[in-house]
């Protein structure tokens, strides 16, 4: 019976294998402008995207927060699209659009029936070639950002957490602030120092453009070509690569929120880039650790124990460093020690002991169905093809990424365990309700 579930278990892997292969052309204009079409016409949908190669670690130390006010500014209007009309442009037309910014990049698409291809490929070679950057725009944006910063971060419980933790695992490298920035240097920042960023940074031979959906291929790169083709190229962008010192002792830091009132523990551990091995092997561990309420940390902690309200674990990786963190919330009576110690004996048993042949094979089958829904839908697969291309330099990663969890260890789940997460190598960060003045 073993025998046969295994072979069934083995038919199932390759068939999924198959089944999800995501089929793309890539090709890049005389510009520089990387180009990924991937044609799907099961449904009359489009999404046009693009991701420059333009995030938080590339803003000067005291201007942060450009990359993600980009974001926003280049809404405002175009040369041919005027102030307060690109999104009823495109809702005028059945579609929506969105943008991110992160440390290492800023996306933007938009979704519309395919019949508006050319609309939407319009629109955005109007952003990248006709941007209107002027004061009115800088002062509205400025006011949104705040507010996106009070709600999400001020107010929000919590919502200093992964800054705090950036701030204290980086020291040197630029994702030491978060994304938003700070408001000060905003204000502080003259127009001329918004129109020199633009031009540095979004140029065609500095982004990636798809286009997934329903389409003519022949007619798309037509149309690519007439509203892309003639921009110009940039003077190509160079980073120099800041290296951090190793950490060789734990680090120790508190921050109180007045808007918790229950404490939150946070362990956190710099790691390699995203596009390492081992940063691959750290997301198997934070699976093996916190993926649903069957994980170590969570049945442990929480069911058995009852020690905790909640725990869980992930990966942040990134194009140059990552940062694995472990969260947990106290129940009461118990302290966030109490979660360091339960949280440090299940790490020393990744650290010295396989894992079994059993569990294993539950975390590949994780892998995989993580896997086929991020490719699932098209605006997710849109999205995984830029990264592949803009962070990663392989766009056929959408493909073979996981091939490359496929082949990881159990023995080397053990000894990445072995590497980065040692005490000595973390940081603790209390998190804590704001103390009474008057105590």
């Amino acid at each position: 019976m073993k025998r046969s579930l295994l072979i069934l278990g083995a038919l199932f892997y390759g068939m999924t294998a198959s089944a999800q292969k995501v089929e793309f052309e890539e090709y890049t204009l005389d510009n520089g402008l990387k180009v990924i079409l991937h044609q799907d016409k099961s449904a009359p949908v489009i999404i046009t995207s693009v991701m420059y190669h333009v995030g938080a670690k590339d803003e000067n130390p005291e201007r942060t927060g450009f990359a993600h006010f980009f974001e926003h500014l280049l809404f405002e209007g175009t040369k041919n699209i005027e102030r307060g009309e690109w999104f009823k442009l495109v809702t005028a037309n059945g579609g929506k659009n969105n943008a991110n910014t992160s440390d290492d990049r800023t996306y933007y698409y938009e979704v519309f029936p395919s019949n508006n291809l050319e609309l939407s490929l319009w629109m955005e070679s109007e952003r990248l070639m006709h941007p209107i950057i002027n004061q009115i725009g800088v002062d509205t944006q400025n006011e949104v950002v705040k507010e996106e910063k009070r709600l999400r971060m001020d107010n929000q419980p919590y919502g200093q957490l992964l800054p705090q933790v950036k701030e204290n695992l980086f020291k040197k490298h630029p994702y030491r602030w978060a994304p938003i920035g700070s408001m000060e240097h905003l204000d502080a920042a003259t127009l001329e120092e918004f129109l020199a960023f633009n031009k540095k940074f979004y140029i065609p031979n500095n982004a990636v453009l798809v286009v997934a959906g329903d389409f003519e291929t022949a007619q798309a790169k037509n149309w690519i070509k007439q509203y892309f083709g003639s921009i110009a190229k940039g003077t190509p962008v160079t980073r120099a690569a800041i290296q951090e010192d190793p950490i060789t002792k734990e680090i120790r830091a508190e921050y109180q929120d007045p808007n918790v009132q229950i404490p939150m523990l946070v362990q956190a551990y710099r790691t390699p880039s995203m596009k390492t091995r081992d940063a691959r092997v750290l997301d198997m561990i934070s699976s093996i650790l916190s993926n649903g309420k069957s994980s170590r940390l969570y049945k442990k902690i929480v069911d058995e124990q009852k020690k905790a309200l909640e725990i869980g674990a992930f990966n942040l990786s990134q194009e140059d460093y990552g940062a694995y963190l472990i969260y947990g919330l106290p129940m009461q009576g118990y302290t966030t020690e109490d979660l360091v110690t339960e949280i440090d004996k299940e790490i020393e048993k990744l650290q010295t002991e396989l894992i079994s042949e059993r569990d294993f094979q539950k975390l590949q089958n994780v892998l995989e169905n993580e896997y086929v829904r991020g490719n699932s839908d098209l605006e997710g697969l849109a999205h995984n093809l830029a990264t592949y291309s803009l962070l990663y330099g392989d766009t056929n990663l959408i493909n073979t990424n996981i091939e490359m969890y496929r082949d990881i260890t159990r023995e080397e789940i053990r000894e990445v365990a072995k590497k980065y997460l040692n005490k000595n190598q973390r940081l603790i960060l209390d998190y804590t309700p704001e103390k009474d003045a008057n105590n």
